[in-house]
């Protein structure tokens, strides 16, 4: 018997391999006693190494529950295991309010937070792929043109010269001139890697068919008869009576671009500068933020960026562009669909190259899997959308050789297709059969179906919430009674009847990005879905060609302007009636009510917090010990109104603040109306004080439309506005629709849920695929037609979904 066949006997024969053993006893992630800001006392079991999906309706405590406990102490625990040293230079994270907290693993959020918007993050750098090109073209260019760093649009070529000297034994110094020595890199040295420069649209500042006196200069604050202007006119470089274009080229260059000097005009020595040196340094070198909103919106018409002229915008000089891998440099590769640089990848046939040949198709090959194969590499990492850079982040993790973690999913079928839905889940179930956790926050039934358990919370939101109303199988849920259960088979119907439009919003030749000169007519006074996969053009058709025209108001879920101080009391306006009927109940002055102005608290100056700047170090936060928190003097949380102080109100929820502020001592109507336009979007959960940061898309989105439900007429832009709803909302919403519709309102939505299309008057569908596959409308039409004629990847899962 040999040496190894007798461990195996011995191995066949131990405890352990008739037995399990006591490791394997730790199956689930046990939480006793969790309440993490609405959370009750919650006590849950998370099986590991399972697919596990939070449900409930937006504000019942999913994400308190799975982020802000669970995958919190993950991360605290982890950075614990740093040396001092290295803590040191992080921020001290507080532990999770949870009794107990056993059995967590290492946790990788994945989550929708857009990618830094850093001008040099692209999709190739922040996914390797750049990475690994480079290295590529490094190898097997044809001409051979230097190391990896020649391909990178980070690093700039530079030169060195000087003298090395080199010390050896017996203490004599070797000395090697090096006269030159050139380090490559493979930055344009025009925009420095950027791939644009900035830019000044001149037709935006000045109108050249006018003269100066005409009002020639279009900039705020530069009236005709103003002094600003008559500085020009009488510096005796221009006629001030003469048109802008009819110029010399020597009064158009003092005129735009004269350096700095001293003239003497307007009965005095004065300085005279160039218009366009003089916008740089009082408009244009500041932060778009710290301008008045009138100045801001010009900066935001005026600036404009174009591709470098030097390199087209590729980033890269023109020595890294000269080298050719199978006909194509490596710019050519980076602007390629993936899908098309999968193609050229498989055509390269070179032995020495095999293996990493091979890991860019995986790369490639997940992109696709993923449906992200649209992209294009040389895509900065800051336009992609909340969906598209968490599926992003998670082609990280699906080639990684680590087991045993735990994934944590924020909403991941956020802006995908029906269609690309059922990808994403097999993703999902391949991380899982790797030996990991996946922890899912998530409201569609699709996503839900896969669970192998299934935690739902409720039974509502915020203060109504925080509590574990399910935990089980998906059947089980269905036969629950829980408010999940009871929506999780909805369906709606195509309607019967549609509305007529009353005109039409014509767009002509459209073809930004993949659209490929598309001819459509919106229609007017009715609901418009514009439907397709991920990638087909929806956003390009829509926001490309109608933003920006007049009565045309696009509500989005990018981030909102304001500081941290910003909330939805501040945003919307509500604060303001709040503070007169404050004022008024209690003989004060307003301001007193405001945690901007008198009322604030000394110490922390009406932040509630102390943000401590540790210069280079995260900077750390603390609530303000003088008022708790509360951000306003002690002195002012004496006047009540309703038998509420000032911060008792920002602390109430949004329906509880519309009941608190409809009747009796506290009746505001301005206010309640605000109120009730917050609670018809959806938001009766969020409290009135919360930061606006802390919103997520969707909500962000709803909150914006709220500002907009008292105006009349006018066509709406909304995208994806079912974003974080749950099922039952969903019906809301669609009511909602309707009855902005019925105002006089034009509705136009770019959305995915078949709830929302089979809802539509009409459909606008583009496809037939995404990136280069897509760019044509498809289908246009009522829903029912949609439905009937299946004859797009929408009409399919539209005509699944209401039974036809």
């Amino acid at each position: 018997m040999t040496a190894t066949e007798s461990r195996a006997e011995s191995r066949a024969g131990s405890p352990a391999a008739t037995s399990s053993h006591t490791a394997d006893a730790h199956d689930v992630i046990r939480v006793q006693g969790a309440r993490e800001n609405n959370l009750r006392d919650v006590d849950v079991e998370i099986p590991k190494r399972r697919l596990s999906v939070f449900t409930g309706v937006s504000g019942s405590g999913k994400s308190s529950l799975v982020f802000a406990t669970i995958a919190a102490e993950s991360r605290r625990l982890i950075d614990e295991t740093y040396s001092t040293f290295v803590q040191g230079f992080m921020p001290s994270l507080p532990r999770p309010d949870v009794d107990v907290l056993e059995g967590i693993t290492t946790a990788i959020l994945v989550d929708q937070e857009r990618m830094g918007a850093n001008v040099r993050s692209t999709v190739g750098t922040v996914t390797d792929a750049n990475a690994m090109l480079r290295n590529l073209f490094s190898r097997v260019g044809e001409p051979y043109v230097g190391p990896p760093t020649a391909f990178s649009f980070n690093i700039p070529t530079s030169t060195a010269s000087g003298v090395f000297s080199t010390g050896k034994a017996g203490g004599e110094v070797e000395k090697k001139v090096v006269r030159n020595q050139v380090y490559l890199g493979g930055m344009c040295p025009e925009c420095e890697g950027r791939g644009t420069v900035s830019d000044l649209d001149l037709s935006v500042i000045v109108d050249e068919s006018l003269s100066l006196r005409d009002g020639a200069i279009l900039v705020p604050g530069y009236k005709a008869d103003g002094w600003m202007v008559k500085g020009f006119s009488e510096s005796g470089f221009v006629d001030g009576d003469k048109p802008v274009r009819d110029y010399t080229e020597a009064e158009r260059h003092d005129f735009l671009y004269r350096e700095k000097g001293k003239v003497k005009a307007l009965g005095m020595n004065m300085t005279y500068q160039g218009l366009i040196p003089k916008l740089r340094e009082s408009m244009f070198s500041k932060a778009p933020e710290s301008l008045q909103p009138h100045l801001r919106a010009f900066v935001e018409r005026a600036a404009v960026f174009v591709p470098c002229p030097e390199c087209d915008g590729t980033r890269l000089n023109e020595s890294a562009r000269s080298a050719k891998v199978n006909g194509a440099g490596i710019a050519d590769v980076c602007r390629m669909q993936i899908t098309d640089a999968a193609e050229w990848a498989r055509g390269i046939d070179d032995p020495g190259v095999a293996p990493l040949v091979g890991a860019l198709l995986h790369l490639f090959d997940k992109f696709v899997e993923i449906g992200l194969g649209y992209l294009s590499l040389e895509r900065p990492a800051g336009t992609l959308s909340g969906g598209e850079a968490q599926r992003t982040k998670m082609i990280r993790h699906l080639g990684s050789a680590l087991t045993d973690v735990t994934y944590v999913f924020d909403e991941p079928t956020v802006g995908l297709h029906p269609h690309d839905i059922e990808r994403m889940n097999g993703l999902l179930l391949e991380l899982r059969d790797k030996g990991n956790t996946v922890l899912v926050v998530e409201h569609k039934p699709e996503a839900i179906a896969i669970a192998d358990h299934v935690i739902d919370l409720g039974p509502g939101a915020g203060t109504d919430g925080g509590t574990i109303c399910f935990e089980g199988t998906l059947e089980g849920l269905r036969a629950s009674g829980t408010l999940t259960g009871r929506h999780l088979d909805d369906r709606v119907t195509v309607k019967e009847s549609v509305r007529e439009p009353s005109g039409a919003l014509e767009i002509r030749g459209a073809s930004q990005n993949n659209l490929r000169d598309v001819d459509v007519d919106v229609p007017t006074g009715v609901l418009t879905v514009v439907t397709g996969v991920a990638g087909s053009g929806k956003s390009s058709l829509i926001h490309g060609n109608l933003a920006g025209r007049e009565g045309v108001v696009v509500v989005d879920q990018g981030a909102i302007k304001g500081s941290r101080r910003s909330n939805p009391a501040t945003y919307t306006g509500l604060l303001e009636p709040i503070r007169k009927a404050f004022a008024k109940a209690n003989g004060v002055k307003p301001a007193l009510f405001s945690a901007n102005s008198e009322g604030a608290c000394p110490t922390c100056k009406g932040n509630g917090r102390i943000y401590t700047e540790l210069g280079f170090m995260e900077t750390v936060e603390t609530p303000c010990e003088d008022c708790g928190g509360r951000r306003f003097m002690a002195s002012v949380l004496e006047y009540t109104l309703g038998g509420k102080n000032i911060a008792e109100v920002f602390d109430l929820s949004v329906a509880q603040a519309h009941a608190f502020f409809r009747e009796g001592e506290a009746k505001i109507p301005a206010a309640h109306k605000i109120l009730a336009h917050l609670e018809d979007v959806g938001l009766g959960y969020v409290k009135l004080g919360q930061p606006l940061n802390t919103l997520s898309g969707g909500e962000r989105q709803r909150l914006k439309l709220a500002m907009h439900m008292g105006e009349k007429g006018g066509t709406y832009i909304l995208d994806e506005p079912t974003t974080g709803l749950h099922l039952a909302d969903v019906a809301n919403l669609l009511g909602l629709l309707d009855r902005l519709v019925d105002d006089g309102r034009t509705v136009i939505v770019i959305e995915h849920h078949q709830a929302v299309m089979a809802h539509a008057d009409w459909i606008i569908d583009l496809g037939p695929g995404a990136g280069h596959d897509g760019g044509t409308v498809v289908f246009e039409g009522t829903p029912a037609d949609l439905v009937a004629a299946r004859s797009t990847v929408t009409g399919e899962h539209l005509a699944d979904y209401v039974g036809a």
